[in-house]
């Protein structure tokens, strides 16, 4: 719901800051990697229910994460989507580790982060397969990203927030935590109406080319 005008408050401070960082050496697939490290490193650290630690991390590692993007549009380098497909492995690699981190360092029931990571499957799989099939049938949407992004109440900004927000109040993660489950469900069932009017609007393709799960 706020990415897009994040993105508008953030694309000169962080185009100033991968301008900083263009030099030899240092990659966008390297600040991709580097943010997986700290984001895998923040996880750890809030399972040990190391709070301030697990905030900063967390938060250097989503800086990162917006940094690589930044620093190949400089770069002009050529899109052969290694990146786009690195960058968001890391990212849903980084999410759910964090969760994961949550759960174990605030020793409460474990029910509401597993309905977290069911809502995130959910969500993910639904912009996920939009994206393949918009990109196949013409239908992409070209926001500056990778992947084709379909809006919804919960992003990447509300996301980053929430994850914040358990390190700042650690004792009522589990309430955060099943509030922000019902919101990424939301999320994800304006995803899957929104992706299946949109791709249902536009030219038919062979139904059997329909597949389930490999």
């Amino acid at each position: 719901m706020l990415d897009a005008r994040a993105r508008l408050l953030l694309t000169q401070p962080l185009d100033r800051a991968a301008e900083r960082l263009d030099r030899r050496g240092v990659t966008p697939d390297r600040l991709t990697l580097a943010g997986l490290a700290v984001g895998l490193g923040a996880a750890i650290a809030a399972a040990q229910a190391w709070w301030a630690a697990a905030l900063g991390m967390w938060l250097v590692s989503r800086l990162l994460d917006g940094l690589d993007g930044p620093l190949a549009r400089r770069r002009c380098t050529s899109d052969r989507g290694a990146g786009g497909f690195l960058d968001i492995m890391a990212d849903f690699t980084v999410y759910g580790a964090f969760v994961i981190g949550v759960a174990v360092g605030s020793g409460q029931s474990l029910l509401p982060f597993l309905a977290v990571l069911f809502a995130y499957y959910i969500n993910g799989s639904a912009f996920l397969a939009f994206s393949s099939i918009a990109e196949r049938t013409g239908r992409r949407i070209d926001d500056g990203r990778s992947l084709s992004f379909l809006g919804g109440l919960a992003e990447g900004t509300e996301t980053i927030a929430v994850h914040a927000l358990w390190c700042l109040v650690p004792a009522y993660a589990g309430t955060i935590a099943w509030v922000w489950a019902g919101i990424v469900l939301v999320s994800a069932t304006q995803r899957i109406v929104g992706g299946f009017r949109s791709l249902d609007s536009g030219p038919r393709t062979d139904e059997a080319t329909r597949s389930g799960p490999a």
